[in-house]
């Protein structure tokens, strides 16, 4: 049958006689309409109601509607396919227009000027058009790809009704119209109407053949098609017979068989196509359409004979292109015929390969079941032995003779006996049902093995007539599995339980412990400088000081107590303690185990441990995560006071870490909610007391918690990562309001200096970053200060090296913050192009007091000066450090002296002021 995809069409589903779909219903309907429009044109026609001139004239129009209606119906046809189909419609829709036109010009010429219609007439340009048309819509139609035996067979096929065909036609009707004579064009165009319409039922019966053959959806509609065509050649040779003796007039019982072809096309174009049916359906289909597509060609060429016979019987004269015509079908039916019996010859090897191959099959089934790791038996409803393979020899130790004709379940432990009885009686009820246990069967050297049975119904297959097992040895199977189960909730280093097992470990204890009156506790334990003894004497050795601490572990709890390792140097306990103080004791002597020094290659190693401790009383209780997780944060607490002690959990811990990470969720959506803006302090120039700069600092004013300190959250950016778009953001920003100052007083050149994190500087685009904002804002390269901390020149000094050239390239200085609280060297300080330095303010604060202490301060000043530095003095609050601070001879000088982080607008006034600010300090901001 051709698929959807051959069709080009969308079938309507098939379903069940009493559900027909709504396109059947529809089209039931339409069938009894135009049934009753053939019956009634008929009917008109058949009494001649009103006389001829009536008669004519509903036969003109009626025929004008039935070929337009046709029409119209196939291209909507054709309009709704695709692929071949859609070029067959159209071809056969167009054809069946161009006889509509002719049959307009024919009611022209006899309805509306009521001429007589000659013959030939400027009508038949119209119906010729119907053939060639037709012929190539035909030809079109998708059908499958055949076989080279199949292609041959369908030509000779195709000769055979062809030739039969013209046969007839020429008996019938063309040997007369020749010997009638006439007007050549007139005796053309009267062969041309039965000579077309043998072409045209020769390919409808070809195709049809073709189609029905393979159970193609279309061939329903084809059939409706070749029956209208058929029609259409009953009226074309009657017409021809009746134009030949000069007795045809319009309005004869002749002009309903027209009509009635129209119908039989209208309803084929309209015809819902079938889906496609399933395997066994279509193969059904298939053959039972056989005989139709072997039958055809002989029922043709048997019209033919018939009708030549009968023709030679009443002319005596006889037709030498009537007895060429018939030599001609005899020789195609030798043909097909030794084509037939070439293809049953093809056959007959073809069946016996398949009969070798079985038997071949059937070898190889035996030499399988022999030698395979299953042991199949055959056993009946009772269990007894009907068949057993000769493998169980080699998998059990048993010989297949003496298990045959036994009950199965003698071998068996009662257990597992038990186990098959049920299965064989469940399996039994069911045909061709299948179930699948595991077993204990006791090999004959009494070892007991793990079996996996395979029970198959097939007590109703008559070649196997019982009850199939499949039974499989799966003892190392069953043995890795619990190794494999094993490693899944076991530490492979100190084999200990693993976070898994502890967890579920912990599950099980809270879910007992009302009934055991025990307080479940859980202590996380993490080791104090184990990286250092990985870093420096090797992951070996870190294995094996690992080993001994789940020994040491092991012997501070009692047995029913749980030890677990949740990878690196981090290890859990869950203790059914009586009471509280229990565990704490249990804390300690952890904690004092592990302070006893690690034995290493006759090596000392004082490690030590911080242990978190998280209990379950009357007052508080929660699932296995909660309780793990509390026991974390009190070890991170045990080791935030220095490690090697323990802590016990208290709410306040799980609050702190609540706060911070809804610290980090608010902070991710500040920038979005314009919650971070940026204060700037001003830089002075100590030499003139104006300002030449400012330094961008970021706050954060939350919505709930009011102005977050840059202490709070500025370590969470940097944890979250989120210091990253927030460092762009405050560098866009600062860059934008120092250009927009800039522009206010005229040009003046004002420096601005940013604040960048370690972090910024782990991303290696920093510079690029740099450089978009620059040419983003229109800010000059040498009026921006880039701010960083010590650590940047101490950590990756080589990558940071490089990067801190790429942006000294980029035109903008560099400036390291709070110098002197590291621990930078001169060595580093002069390798990397810093520009200037920044004297912390701690320093500051001992200038201009009671007890001045100016030596460190002096000192960075000297440094500075002698590297070619800028000196910038922070946090400045007195006039005593401000004049300390000139005597020296440092350059720059920021604090609350002169003035607060203040909000763009303050500072954009202090500006537009200028005033010295070095006699007195400026009014605070708030």
């Amino acid at each position: 049958m051709a698929s959807k995809s051959n069709t080009g069409e969308k079938p309507v589903a098939a379903g069940p006689a009493v559900n027909r779909s709504p396109g059947a219903t529809r089209w039931t309907r339409l069938c009894v309409a135009v049934g009753a429009a053939v019956v009634v044109f008929g009917g008109l026609l058949l009494s001649n109601v009103g006389g001829a001139l009536v008669s004519q004239t509903i036969s003109n129009v009626g025929l004008c509607v039935a070929a337009l209606s046709a029409a119209v119906a196939c291209l909507v046809r054709a309009r709704g396919t695709t692929g071949r189909l859609r070029l067959s419609w159209g071809l056969i829709g167009l054809g069946i227009l161009s006889w509509g036109a002719g049959q307009m010009a024919w009611v022209y010429l006899e309805s509306v000027r009521g001429e007589e219609v000659p013959f030939p007439s400027g009508a038949d340009i119209g119906y010729m058009g119907l053939p060639p048309l037709a012929v190539a819509g035909l030809l079109f139609l998708p059908v499958a790809a055949q076989t080279l035996a199949n292609r041959i067979r369908s030509v000779l096929d195709g000769l055979m009704i062809g030739a039969s065909a013209l046969m007839i036609s020429w008996i019938l009707v063309v040997a007369p119209t020749i010997e009638a004579g006439g007007d050549p064009l007139a005796l053309y165009i009267s062969l041309w109407y039965p000579l077309g319409d043998v072409v045209v039922v020769t390919v409808v019966l070809f195709q049809l053949a073709l189609l029905r053959h393979r159970g193609n959806p279309m061939s329903r509609p084809l059939l409706l098609v070749g029956i209208g065509i058929g029609i259409f050649c009953v009226a074309d040779i009657g017409f021809a017979y009746l134009n030949l003796t000069g007795s045809y007039a319009s309005g004869g019982m002749i002009d309903s068989f027209w009509f009635l072809g129209f119908a039989f096309i209208l309803l084929a174009a309209l015809m819902p196509v079938r889906a496609q049916a399933g395997p066994v359906a279509q193969e059904a289909a298939e053959d039972g359409e056989m005989p139709l597509a072997m039958l055809l060609p002989y029922v043709a060429v048997l019209a033919a004979l018939l009708t030549s016979m009968f023709w030679f019987a009443t002319n005596a004269g006889g037709s030498p292109f009537v007895s060429w015509t018939r030599s001609a079908l005899i020789l195609l039916m030798v043909g097909r015929q030794l084509l037939t019996l070439l293809e049953n010859r093809g056959l007959t090897r073809h069946l016996q390969a398949r009969v070798a191959e079985v038997s071949a099959s059937e070898q190889r089934f035996h030499a399988l079941v022999q030698h395979s790791s299953d042991v199949v038996t055959v056993v009946d409803a009772n269990g007894v032995v009907l068949y057993q393979s000769e493998s169980v020899r080699r998998v059990f130790g048993y010989s297949a003779r003496t298990l045959t004709g036994r009950a199965l379940i003698h071998l068996l432990h009662p257990d597992s006996a038990a186990r098959l009885v049920e299965a064989l009686r469940t399996v039994a009820g069911r045909p061709y049902a299948t179930t699948v246990l595991e077993l204990t069967v006791p090999h004959r050297d009494k070892r007991p093995r793990q079996a996996e049975m395979t029970v198959t119904n097939l007590l109703d297959d008559p070649s196997v007539g019982g009850l199939v097992l499949n039974t499989r040895d799966i003892s190392e199977r069953k043995e890795l599995q619990q190794q494999l189960m094993h490693e899944a909730f076991h530490d492979t280093l100190t084999q200990l339980a693993n976070r898994a097992l502890f967890h579920e470990q912990v599950a099980e204890a809270l879910r007992r412990e009302d009934d055991e009156a025990t307080t479940v506790t859980v202590l996380f334990l993490d080791l104090d400088g184990f990286k250092e003894v990985n870093d420096s004497l090797g992951h070996a050795a870190g294995d094996l000081v690992l080993m001994q601490v789940a020994d040491r572990l092991r012997a501070t709890v009692r047995r029913g107590d749980t030890v677990a390792r949740f990878g690196g140097d981090e290890f859990a306990l869950l203790v059914h303690a009586p009471n509280r103080r229990y565990a704490e004791g249990v804390a300690e002597r952890v904690v004092a185990a592990m302070d006893e020094p690690f034995m290493l290659d006759e090596r000392e190693l004082h490690i030590g441990a911080s242990v978190g401790l998280a209990c379950v009383d009357e007052a508080a209780a929660g699932d296995a995560e909660q309780l793990m997780r509390d026991a974390d944060l009190a070890m991170y607490r045990a080791k935030a006071t220095g490690g090697g002690g323990w802590a016990v959990y208290d709410p306040q811990m799980h609050a702190r870490v609540v706060d911070r990470l809804e610290l980090e969720g608010d902070l991710r959506r500040a920038l979005q909610r314009r919650e971070i803006s940026l204060h700037y302090q001003p830089t002075i120039d100590l030499a003139d007391g104006s300002i030449v700069g400012f330094e961008a600092l970021v706050r954060w004013h939350h919505p709930t918690r009011g102005l977050v300190n840059p202490g709070d959250f500025i370590p969470a950016a940097e944890a979250t990562g989120l210091i990253i778009p927030l460092g762009r953001w405050v560098l866009t920003e600062a860059c934008r309001q120092a250009v927009a100052w800039s522009t206010e007083s005229g040009g003046r050149p004002l420096k601005m200096s940013v604040n960048v994190s370690v972090r910024q500087f782990d991303r290696a685009n920093l510079p690029n970053v740099v450089a978009d904002v620059l040419m983003e804002t229109g800010m000059p390269a040498s009026q921006l200060c880039l701010e960083m901390t010590e650590s940047v020149i101490m950590n990756d000094t080589e990558e940071n090296l490089a990067q801190l050239i790429r942006l000294k390239a980029l035109g903008v200085q560099l400036a390291i913050d709070d110098f002197g609280t590291g621990y930078s060297s001169l060595a580093y300080l002069r390798r990397f192009p810093v520009d200037i330095i920044k004297i912390d303010r701690s320093f500051v604060e001992q200038l201009g007091g009671a007890a001045d202490d100016s030596t460190l301060a002096r000192t960075i000043v000297q440094l500075g000066q002698s590297l070619g530095m800028s000196t910038v003095a922070e946090g400045i609050e007195q006039q005593g450090q401000l004049t300390a601070l000139r005597r020296m001879g440092c350059d720059l000088a920021q604090g609350f002296f002169f003035s607060r982080p203040v909000p763009a607008d303050v500072a954009g006034r202090l500006l537009r002021e200028a005033a010295p600010m070095t006699d007195e300090p400026a009014a605070l901001a708030a």
